[in-house]
């Protein structure tokens, strides 16, 4: 019988890797121009998980709801999967499932959740399009977000519309083989 070795990143790894592209990609290339002042406040939560199955999945993930509920000093969470759906459309039904969690809870509009993976992709572009890679990271991770939080954020800058043609044009900017060599840095654990 032969064993078969897989590579697991470790959950301190997950937790850097996920730290260093929040804070080089999402903040050090502004991204997101509201996730520097919850990072630099140190209300961001980032918090690993190596389950794999769905079910235990979404219990870390209505943990971490319950969290952000019982914790107002907790401004937003990253969910990272560091074992987990490795696969994007495998990704994308975890994703709908903890949509409809959060909505059978009673608490959409009270909470948003944002995706990201490594292998992300938009609807209808090229897996190649440098622009998905405004939603890739090292590892997925689902982003829970206090929607009080992001209203505000959005209410406050000056032209929240034109962010996400912004992020696009950076990422075109950088170019493919700058997000593949980063992405692949990022996850290799050595």
């Amino acid at each position: 019988m032969n064993a078969q070795i897989v590579n697991v990143p470790s959950v301190i790894h997950a937790e850097r890797a996920t730290r260093q592209w929040l804070e080089q990609v999402v903040v050090g290339l502004n991204l997101c121009p509201f996730a520097r002042r919850v990072l630099d406040g140190g209300s961001v939560r980032i918090v690993v998980t190596d389950e794999t199955d769905m079910e235990a999945l979404l219990m870390a993930f209505a943990t971490e709801l319950a969290r952000l509920e019982n914790e107002p000093a907790i401004e937003t969470t990253l969910l990272v999967l560091a074992s987990a759906v490795p696969d994007f459309l495998e990704y994308l039904d975890l994703l709908d499932m903890a949509q409809a969690w959060l909505e059978e809870q009673e608490l959409e509009g009270v909470y948003q959740l944002a995706s990201f993976h490594p292998d992300y992709q938009f609807a209808d572009s090229d897996p190649d399009d440098e622009a998905n890679y405004t939603n890739r990271s090292p590892f997925p991770v689902i982003h829970l977000l206090r929607e009080e939080s992001v209203e505000g954020a959005v209410a406050s800058h000056p032209n929240a519309e034109g962010i996400p043609e912004r992020n696009i044009r950076v990422a075109r900017e950088k170019g493919l083989k700058y997000w593949q060599n980063l992405l692949k840095d990022l996850a290799d654990p050595s």
